[in-house]
């Protein structure tokens, strides 16, 4: 197993970009695509939208693991977004760049011209993006509050927000936060709690000047500046439960100006604490065990599995869509499970000896012990149950999510996070039992599991793709919404001339940060706590 050799932080500006909306400037977001083979990109991450704005400072920070032993091929794409949908292709393309990390983590400031296609510049628009190894997991948290700040709007009061910025070696300013809530109206207000990497916030180093600049928001991207301030992270950390920090806010211009001025304003840091937050690989490497349960769909529409054209029909060299899946998943996740020994079960046949339809038989035909040795067990089982069953129907999920999740409710039971498990369903088509699937995917999101969904075949999978929370967060039918989400599917048609490797590096892109935020949404440390290294 190849081990990351560190994590990487790229910070992302633009400048110059082209102006795509009438009557107002473009709102630029910038999103992250990895190389997965075959022609294929995986999303890595996207920035913040930045509203009105052509010179673009994103504030969100873009994570990538860097690993020297692989060519790693990135692709940075900037859209301007005028809608509220995830899927970019309805946006309009401002222009991007393609080029590998080691080209951006050599150079101290990697800065090229955004092309609409390969030759094609798109205007004067160029992206600088710089990157910074992540050594430190601690991440800050902050409550901060105002009073009396200045008023800024004719007809109305401000409408205030905060903006952090590290200072860096060279002396510059470098943006690390931006408040997400603009409190509208309010002289004297108090933002959500936020958090922000202690790298991302000061380098790790508490004595770093840190500059806070409060302003007014305006929608044409004209923001007032109200006032300044600065400070660093020893000072704030003197914020206690009940006595806050407070600093004045000064405006330059203003205090140059009026020999009488005071200030612009009271910033009030109610709390600042530090924590660690702790990464997948802290989680794994401190002990826990990732099950892998299989569900394979054995309904008719799949066709006769003696008939060339059914899904479920072995070529002459051995394979199907069905095992090509089991394969390409079960070969990653097997080096977290120790025991090597996973659950499979069918649904959706007649089985024997009373031919009844069943939506969670075990392949192996032993209910009491489901389990096969390897992967290579999934796939023997897998063969010589295909002629013993009849394929029928209807596509029942909800069967095995509800099977998995009794074992995953066992485990969460321990208040540890040692066991966190996968169910991986390959399916041919349309499921029928939607409504009681919600209702098990929003149970299941309490629990320590994540499903991955692959379709194969040629079948309309517009329901997959809903129960993939992407769009929105799913809810069940009483309108319940999933705690997170869980679920990640994918047609295996898109990677047919893909690398086998291609398809568990899709689908298996989300886990990290759905077990993480699982363990993290119980406040569940790893069994064996990292050692904690100085930085």
């Amino acid at each position: 197993m190849a081990g990351c050799v560190s994590r990487v932080e790229l910070s992302v500006s633009c400048r110059s970009l082209l102006d795509r909306d009438l009557g107002s400037r473009s709102d630029p977001l910038c999103v992250l695509l990895q190389d997965v083979g075959g022609g294929r990109w995986a999303e890595l991450g996207r920035t913040e939208r930045i509203k009105n704005c052509q010179n673009p400072e994103f504030c969100k920070k873009l994570v990538v693991d860097y690993y020297f032993e692989k060519v790693q091929k990135l692709k940075f794409g900037v859209y301007d977004i005028d809608n509220k949908s995830f899927d970019l292709n309805d946006d309009d393309y401002l222009g991007g760049i393609e080029c590998t990390l080691g080209q951006v983590v050599s150079s101290s400031v990697f800065t090229r011209p955004l092309e609409l296609k390969q030759g094609k510049p798109a205007g004067k628009g160029t992206i600088m993006i710089s990157a910074e190894e992540i050594k430190d997991t601690r991440v800050v948290y902050l409550e901060i509050e105002a009073r009396n700040l200045d008023k800024k709007d004719f007809l109305g009061k401000s409408d205030p927000f905060l903006e952090f910025y590290k200072q860096s070696d060279a002396g510059t300013w470098q943006l690390v936060y931006r408040s997400e809530v603009v409190i509208k109206n309010n002289l004297n207000p108090c933002w959500r709690k936020f958090s922000v990497p202690l790298q991302t916030f000061c380098g790790g180093d508490f004595n770093k000047p840190i500059k806070v600049q409060c302003a007014d928001h305006d929608s044409d991207g004209s923001h007032d500046l109200i006032g300044t301030f600065e400070t660093n992270l020893t000072q704030l950390q003197e914020a206690g439960d009940c006595s806050p920090v407070e600093f004045e806010c000064i405006h330059p211009a203003k205090k140059q100006k009026k020999k009488s001025y005071k200030n612009s304003g009271i910033i009030r840091i109610k709390s600042c604490k530090i924590e660690t937050e702790y990464s997948f690989l802290d989680y794994v490497m401190g002990g826990c065990q990732i099950n892998f349960t299989v569900g394979v769909d054995f309904t008719g529409s799949n066709g006769d599995p003696k008939s060339p054209d059914s899904l479920h029909y072995i070529s002459p060299d051995g394979i199907n869509e069905y095992l090509i899946a089991i394969w390409s998943v079960g070969s990653v996740v097997q080096d977290y499970d120790t025991d090597k020994l996973f659950p499979a079960f069918g649904f959706g046949a007649q089985v024997p000896p009373s031919w009844q339809v069943s939506h969670e038989f075990a392949l192996n035909f032993n209910p009491s012990n489901p389990y096969c040795q390897g992967i290579q067990g999934i796939v023997d089982a897998y063969r010589q149950i295909l002629p013993q069953i009849r394929l029928y129907g209807p596509t029942n999920f909800s069967p095995i999510i509800n099977h998995v999740a009794r074992f995953a409710a066992q485990s969460a039971q321990e208040g540890t996070a040692s066991q966190y498990f996968i169910l991986l369903i390959i399916t041919d088509g349309e499921i029928t039992d939607l409504d009681q699937t919600r209702q098990a995917i929003v149970n299941a999101s309490k629990l320590p599991m994540s499903i991955i969904i692959v379709g194969v075949g040629e079948a309309d999978f517009k329901a997959m793709e809903f129960l993939d929370g992407d769009n929105g967060v799913l809810k069940s039918l009483t309108g319940e919404p999933a705690a997170r989400d869980i679920v990640q599917f994918v047609p295996f048609r898109q990677f047919k001339n893909a690398p086998r490797e291609a398809l568990s590096q899709m689908v298996l892109a989300e886990v990290p940060k759905q077990l993480v935020s699982y363990y993290k949404w119980q406040g569940w440390p790893p069994v064996k706590l990292p050692e904690i290294k100085k930085v």
